[in-house]
């Protein structure tokens, strides 16, 4: 529909255009639906469904007592140690994989504009002008002229089989993946900067039982340099003496140098000067925080929700099978509506022309034929991904569900551990005191205080290695759940934490 004028077209004949043009709409609708069933195609084969998640009724390993499951969320303020609050915070907001994960979310979004712009019209500008100069035979000339035109183009593709709606589901489904993959990464710096934090605790604890066995050996090689000296005590008691006073020396260094390389890796995964960690790590948290550890009295299947790479996954798994109702869309007519308004100046041997333009239209229908068979590829490789996706969220909702149970198992063990460990860790204290005592009285050999105070040293660095992996299976616990991340929740800002708090002397 067409009119040229000199002047804008009446507001009557617009609203007529345009019922017309709607009438239009609807009659090719219904030329686009015939057409579609007379090639043997009504509408979208059917697509894939989502996939059945037997999700075990309970965990099959020991559960610890008393807690709740929410208490995961906050769980690592509820320690009362700020250090290790601060760290993680840091941490998360200079982490290479948390910015990462940020960046794709924007990507993810822009992809979202995108696709949801296709629903909708679109409409450009346009301008031109130009001079020119025509001559006829003879002495006639008609002179220079300058034509002007401006106006503004409308599309608009009808999406009457849902292709571009399947291709902005899918587009949201993966912006929610990667919000989810977004908290992953923050729970999994999380963990790794619990796990250093409390190997270096533990360092710490191995390096004073180090120092206090190194001191007393010291102090029995020196006691036997005397006896040797004195002829109460063979050579080969003072030479044994010095030996095992230098072994736990050597003992000594090699751990304090394990405590170094625990802070070097702080220091890696803050991004903090070396001093700003160590000052940190010098605000020694309450004995109640090292030794308090909250519990859960259960875990619930349903846990694998909290998972965000299991709802990514699972939000994969949505998209692809919208790419295949997007695939299969490709196959059926398209239907799409033009239109313009076109404003133009002529101006020639001083006199000027108008010409103003509007239409709207063509209503054009698109009936795919042969096309080589990219379709069907399209559509093939659609399903293929399809199939791909679901493959990875079985997988990941199996390997979720393995990692739920070891971390439980290894919790319960350290739990019945702890108990025997300190009752022996007490029983080497007593028979060290009792048989030093010996010692100096003359009435225990050098080598029974040696065997004594081996035992003893053992039982001391198994009963802090215990306490670390009790924590690291905690850590792995809080890693497995998810982090406390639920799907209802929105993403938490990034932290904000003031890095001049941490570097200030």
């Amino acid at each position: 529909m067409t009119r040229s004028t000199t002047t804008c077209p009446r507001q009557s004949e617009v609203q007529s255009a345009i019922q017309a043009t709607f009438q239009s709409i609807l009659q090719a609708g219904a030329v686009a639906w015939m057409a579609a069933l007379l090639a043997g195609c009504a509408g979208p084969a059917a697509v894939p469904g989502s996939l059945a998640l037997h999700t075990p009724p309970q965990w099959f390993a020991p559960l610890p007592h008393q807690g709740s499951l929410a208490s995961l969320s906050g769980w690592w303020r509820q320690q009362g140690d700020p250090a290790l609050v601060q760290l993680i915070e840091v941490a998360q907001d200079v982490s290479p994989s948390v910015s990462t994960a940020r960046l794709n979310i924007e990507q993810a979004r822009s992809v979202q504009g995108r696709a949801t712009a296709a629903l909708r019209p679109a409409l450009d500008a346009t301008a031109s002008l130009s001079r020119s100069r025509s001559a006829l035979a003879g002495p006639v000339s008609l002179g220079p002229s300058t034509q002007a035109q401006g106006g503004l183009q409308a599309s608009w593709e009808i999406d009457v089989f849902g292709k571009n709606a399947a291709t902005r589901n899918a587009a949201s489904e993966r912006l929610a993946g990667a919000q989810a993959l977004w908290h992953d990464a923050r729970v999994s710096v999380a963990a790794e900067v619990a796990r250093q934090y409390y190997s270096f605790r533990a360092c710490e604890k191995l390096l004073a039982v180090s120092e206090a066995d190194a001191r007393s050996r010291s102090e029995t090689a020196r006691l036997s340099a005397l006896a040797t000296r004195a002829g109460f005590e063979s050579p080969a008691n003072g030479a044994l003496a010095r030996a095992s006073a230098a072994d736990s020396q050597a003992r000594a260094t090699q751990q304090r140098s394990q405590c170094e390389v625990g802070i070097k890796a702080l220091v890696a995964l803050t991004a903090l000067a070396e001093p700003a960690v160590r000052q940190q790590l010098a605000q020694a948290p309450p004995a109640s925080a090292l030794q308090a550890l909250p519990l859960l009295s259960s875990v619930p299947a349903q846990v694998l929700a909290q998972r965000p790479d299991l709802y990514n996954a699972e939000r994969e798994l949505a998209a692809s099978s919208f790419e295949v109702r997007s695939a299969q869309a490709l196959r059926y007519p398209r239907l799409s509506l033009g239109g313009t308004i076109t404003a133009g100046r002529t101006r020639s041997g001083g006199s000027t022309l108008g010409l103003d333009t509007w239409s709207i239209g063509p209503l054009a229908l698109t009936l795919p034929l042969l096309d080589g068979g990219a379709s069907q590829a399209s559509l093939d490789a659609a399903r293929a991904r399809y199939e791909n996706a679901a493959g990875q969220y079985r997988g990941v909702a199996r390997q979720a569900v393995r990692e739920v149970e070891e971390a439980l198992v290894n919790l319960q063990g350290t739990a019945d551990r702890t108990g025997d460990a300190g009752v022996a860790a007490e029983g080497y204290r007593a028979s060290f005191a009792g048989t030093e005592a010996r010692y100096k009285a003359g009435l225990a050999s050098l080598v029974e205080l040696e065997d004594a105070r081996r035992m003893l040293l053992a039982a001391q660095s198994g009963l802090i290695n215990l306490e670390l992996e009790r924590r690291n299976a905690w850590v792995a616990l809080y890693r497995a759940l998810g982090g406390g991340w639920s799907v209802d929740t929105p993403p938490p800002a990034l932290a904000t934490l003031p890095a001049q708090t941490l570097l200030a002397p």
